[in-house]
């Protein structure tokens, strides 16, 4: 394969299980050459996650709760101490309690929309202010979004507000670091069967219903997701930024 990404380093936070949407990209990550760094949730998370880390080689394998900083400044501190710099960053971190999640947006709970909201989107932003330092001469932040951030999709409920302010954050984020030649990017994709989406009421009629009116009639996989973000993350998309990519076999085209 070609290794476009042979001597980088990157930075995955995301990844639950095999299923997820940040393996499918740190698999695609490794096989194009990158090194990886690997967080995981919590004790509950580091069973499943830590044997992945293993088949990516990954010498950085840390606890990550994104609410909490001293987790974050220790992770970034390891990073800088083992390599001195990071050229990639994929933020693959969402959530929103369950009763938010599936009742309307009318009846949301503040605490609940703010949870939701500093999980899901700010910490993307915390994320970015701690790799700016080390991305010395240029890097890629990538983030996982969905089309329910642009049209109302049945069930996505609280997380539609969420990812549109997600997606507006890659917007500011892309102006802001750019002057440092550090492009961010969203990603887009299809409906997935993932731990979290398993959390959206009659997905897999929202997965059925994707497959037929797609322009491609398929579902997308997460190794198509992640070859894409492959190439942003390489030189290859080195003008690309500020924007949301869509995986998702062309859904987003049809009204």
């Amino acid at each position: 394969m070609n290794a476009m990404l042979s001597g980088k380093k990157g930075l995955i936070v995301g990844i639950a299980n095999e299923a997820s949407i940040a393996w499918g990209c740190a698999a695609a990550f490794r096989a194009h050459g990158a090194e990886l760094a690997v967080t995981y949730l919590n004790e509950k998370a580091e069973p499943h996650v830590r044997p992945l880390a293993a088949k990516l080689d990954a010498p950085i394998c840390m606890k990550l709760d994104v609410t909490q900083p001293t987790e974050q400044e220790a992770l970034f501190a390891e990073i800088k101490q083992r390599w001195g710099k990071l050229d990639f960053l994929l933020h693959a971190v969402a959530f929103a309690p369950k009763a938010d999640l599936n009742g309307r947006v009318t009846d949301s709970s503040a605490d609940g929309f703010a949870q939701a909201m500093d999980i899901s989107c700010h910490s993307l932003i915390r994320l970015c202010r701690s790799a700016e330092p080390l991305m010395h001469g240029g890097g890629a932040v990538l983030t996982l979004s969905y089309y329910g951030a642009e049209k109302v999709v049945t069930n996505y409920n609280i997380m539609g507000p969420v990812k549109a302010a997600l997606e507006s954050s890659v917007r500011y984020l892309a102006v802001e670091l750019g002057t440092q030649k550090i492009r961010v990017n969203a990603l887009s994709a299809g409906p997935v069967k993932t731990r979290a989406a398993s959390g959206l009421t009659d997905f897999d009629k929202l997965m059925e219903d994707a497959a037929a009116r797609a322009p491609l009639h398929q579902l997308v996989t997460i190794q198509q997701i992640g070859e894409m973000a492959a190439f942003l993350a390489s030189g290859s998309a080195e003008t690309v930024t500020g924007q949301t990519i869509y995986i998702d076999a062309g859904f987003n085209i049809r009204g």
